[in-house]
């Protein structure tokens, strides 16, 4: 049987794959400081609340609308709003998941065989994506400032900043689109106004498309921070979020694209993202209806984890302190970057920690370098705690 190039994927489990399959099969008690998905970490969900609208009889009536129903839409731009800008619904549409989201652009954007610039360090997302669709994905890197104070607001600390000499360097005839991360996952950084002024006249200067991803928008460290959607943009801007991450809701599958920029390039773009949108009608129904609902109880659940992330810095820099590891800085998101020794007892530091109990990831996982590891805060706090104290960096 032939199976197309494009799925000629690695499968093989990895040594840490294997490894964290024995300690659970074995019944070994461990600590996963790794866990994202909110539905798991101990969030006080209204369940009643966020189900009811799910019942409603007007989810029985099938509108098939390619962009997404008007109700739904309307409740988008009220979000934008809240964040200062002004998205008129016909400039969105909506999609199960941000992957689709991301989906519906290459196919927009690229021909099989262009190219797309993404950030490295970065989530390892786009490589599959990017695959599936034909696209070449180019890095362009993120560079990290030695003296930044890991405890210092966006506003303050540098950090981690975009190499914009590099991306400018990387751009070829074939590049058709840059993506942005708005925090970056991992490492938490937001783009500056100096980094946003020089990405949009990069894609003016050569005719590029500029993605930014915001689903980690609402979970500032600091100050909040503004959105590519709001203000002026000189280039055909898409950004994307979802109520995974606003709502904290990953199961309900329910994302957006939101363009905005020069009004004939965004006319022409969403024409076309009509009929892509069209060609799969993604979206069901009940969960359009939900959509307005959840979005405007989305306070409650965004108060909790901003708590959480919080709680957990303090509880990790304390754990840090006088240790032979060190927190990068961090801006936005829920995911923080630690540089830890490379090797500990003879072993790589990630299966150290799983030997006393603890899952923390690679940095390599993320496109960083060695001697990085990478944890979840929205770990639980008795299982943060406790795993902090096994981590073997003493």
């Amino acid at each position: 049987m032939n199976f197309s190039d494009r799925t000629n994927w690695n499968l093989a489990e990895n040594d840490l794959t294997t490894a964290v399959r024995e300690v659970r099969a074995s019944g070994r008690e461990l600590f996963d400081l790794t866990t994202s998905n909110p539905t798991q970490c101990r969030f006080a969900y209204d369940d009643a609340k966020l189900l009811a609208p799910l019942s409603s009889d007007a989810a029985l009536y099938y509108e098939p609308n390619p962009l997404g129903m008007t109700t739904a839409r309307n409740a988008i731009a009220a979000y934008y709003r809240d964040a200062g800008a002004a998205i008129p619904i016909n400039h969105v549409c909506l999609t199960t998941s941000t992957s689709e989201a991301y989906s519906f652009l290459f196919r927009l954007l690229c021909n099989p065989g262009d190219e797309v610039m993404v950030a490295r360090p970065s989530y390892p997302l786009f490589e599959y994506i990017a695959q599936l669709d034909d696209v070449q994905l180019c890095e362009y890197p993120l560079v990290y400032d030695p003296n930044a104070d890991p405890n210092a607001d966006a506003s303050d600390g540098i950090g981690w900043a975009i190499d914009l000499h590099a991306l400018n360097a990387a751009v070829t005839d074939k590049t058709r689109a840059v993506i942005l991360v708005h925090p970056n996952n991992p490492t938490g950084n937001f783009a500056s106004s100096t980094e946003r002024d020089a990405i949009e006249a990069l894609c003016v200067e050569h005719g590029l498309a500029l993605i930014v991803d915001e689903v980690f928008l609402d979970y500032p460290l600091g100050a909040a921070q503004c959105s590519f959607a709001a203000g002026e943009s000189r280039c055909l801007t898409f950004v994307l979020s979802g109520i995974s991450k606003v709502c904290g809701l990953p199961q309900m599958k329910a994302s957006w694209i939101a363009a905005c920029g020069p009004p004939s390039l965004v006319r022409a773009a969403m024409h076309r993202i009509e009929i892509i949108a069209d060609t799969f009608l993604s979206m069901n129904a009940p969960v359009q209806y939900a959509l307005p609902h959840w979005l405007a109880t989305r306070h409650s659940l965004q108060q909790q984890i901003r708590e959480r992330i919080r709680a957990n810095l303090v509880l990790l820099d304390e754990r840090l302190r006088g240790t032979s590891a060190q927190r990068f800085a961090l801006h936005g998101g829920w995911t923080v970057v630690l540089r830890v020794p490379r090797t500990v007892d003879g072993k790589k530091f990630v299966h150290a920690a799983l030997h006393r109990g603890v899952l923390v990831h690679p940095g390599d996982f993320y496109g960083l370098d060695e001697g990085r590891a990478v944890l979840s805060l929205l770990t639980p706090p008795e299982i943060w705690s406790a795993g902090l104290e096994r981590l073997p960096i003493d």
